[in-house]
């Protein structure tokens, strides 16, 4: 009678035990109204247990465990999280942390020589602990269901095998008993397997990571530059300006060196303003300082290197994009229309080409530069193997992407074509 009650005592354990811990390893808002629905799912689920144990057979209702309570359960939790997959995956694990009372439990059987009374009696006594325990634990495996269903799924192979094995070899047959190896070693095997693939998702996911860091320093440093630059060709535009306004009071110092006969001091005075002049001028292709900024000092770039370059330019003073990105987009597009056009076959310079405006609210530009190296390419994006090059590419197609825009790339007659819209 004691052995009776001591078990129908820990069967209820248990069962409080799997549901608490199914509850709290799902996305669940736990409101007044979520916590009387809980209350009441699991006063739902002793109902149908009991009628399954006491109104059918209790052997039979072991059987039906996964009926009366597990899919009970299932269904009860989907309903409080609004998610299909995860409550199932939920309810699992819950099931596979149950057997840390029964392991913990057959230690002390095995240590005190004891029978299933005392099993069943440890088992009650350490369902409060352990499941303090593991709840401290919950919001860890909880968020596993924030990432992808492959990655859920993957998380829940151990769980959901280990419940299939326990039931067909435990509860549904003698397998387990029989001392088969093959049975035995199963469920290692599964998580030597389960192991395995989790280290290479995680090694895939590390280097994956490790290559957006990278990709974000290297943009964050080129808008660094960018942005750096174009305030040194502001600096230099606003000494410009001043130059211009200042002009009276320098002819006023030309004229009286002319008139003082100081014909060598006032050639000398007219170069050196002009050389500061031509040195901060910027040329205006367009309404846009910045674009203009830009395209001036790489058209000064190409110029000193002998490559011709011809800007036709349409843009206002306000783009459906950021200042430091226009900068970017243009400054590596540029960048590496110059590198491509300086390293020709023939030893002649190449001719780039830049058409960029803006319509309806959109941008838009192409850039087309002569190229007579090979180019390859992955996925429609040029590619490099040598190096510190193609993260230009890389920069372009981020900005890109993230404004929701398009980019091709592509070669015609022995011209690079790259256009951009967003």
């Amino acid at each position: 009678m004691i052995a009776l009650a001591v078990d129908l005592c820990n069967s209820v354990a248990v069962t409080l035990f799997g549901i608490a811990l199914s509850a709290a390893f799902c996305n669940i808002h736990w409101t007044p109204k979520a916590k009387k629905r809980m209350l009441l799912y699991t006063l739902m689920i002793f109902c149908l247990s009991g009628i399954a144990y006491l109104g059918v057979d209790p052997g039979f209702g072991r059987y039906l465990y996964p009926l009366h309570t597990h899919l009970p359960l299932v269904l009860a939790l989907c309903s409080l999280s609004h998610e299909r997959l995860w409550p199932v995956i939920s309810v699992l694990t819950a099931y596979l942390c149950c057997q840390l009372r029964r392991w913990l439990a057959l230690i002390a059987v095995a240590i005190f020589s004891g029978g299933d009374t005392m099993q069943y009696a440890v088992e009650i006594i350490i369902t409060v602990p352990l499941l303090i325990l593991l709840l401290k634990a919950a919001p860890a495996i909880r968020s596993v269901s924030q990432y992808s269903r492959a990655v859920q799924c993957q998380f829940g192979i151990v769980p959901a095998v280990y419940y299939a094995f326990d039931y067909a070899t435990r509860v549904y047959t003698d397998l387990l008993f029989s001392g088969s190896a093959v049975v035995v070693e199963f469920m290692p095997f599964v998580c030597s397997a389960a192991y395995l693939l989790f280290l290479i998702h995680i090694s895939k996911e590390q280097h994956a990571r490790l290559r957006l860091e990278e990709l974000k320093s290297n943009l964050d440093l080129q808008v660094h530059q960018a942005v750096r630059e174009i305030e040194a060709l502001r600096i230099s535009q606003q000494k410009t300006r001043a130059y211009r306004h200042d002009l009276r009071h320098h002819l006023q110092y030309i004229t009286a060196c002319i008139e003082n006969e100081q014909y060598e001091q006032a050639l000398q005075y007219i170069h050196s303003i002009s050389e500061e002049i031509e040195a901060s001028r910027v040329t205006v292709y367009c309404e846009n300082e910045a674009a203009n900024l830009i395209l001036s000092s790489f058209a000064d770039r190409a110029k000193a290197q002998g490559i011709p370059l011809a800007v036709h330019a349409v843009l206002p003073n306000q783009l459906p994009l950021a200042e430091s990105d226009l900068c970017v987009l243009l400054s590596n597009a540029l960048e590496n229309a110059i590198h491509a056009c300086s390293e020709h076959a023939d030893g002649i310079p190449g001719h780039i080409e830049v058409q960029t405006y803006e319509k309806a609210g959109k941008f838009f530009l192409q850039v087309v530069n002569d190229c007579t190296q090979p180019v390859q390419f992955s996925h429609g994006v040029p590619v490099s193997d040598r190096a510190g090059h193609g993260i230009g590419v890389h920069s372009i197609c981020s900005i890109v992407e993230r404004y929701g825009g398009v980019y091709s790339f592509s070669v015609r007659n022995q011209q690079f074509i790259l256009r951009i819209s967003l």
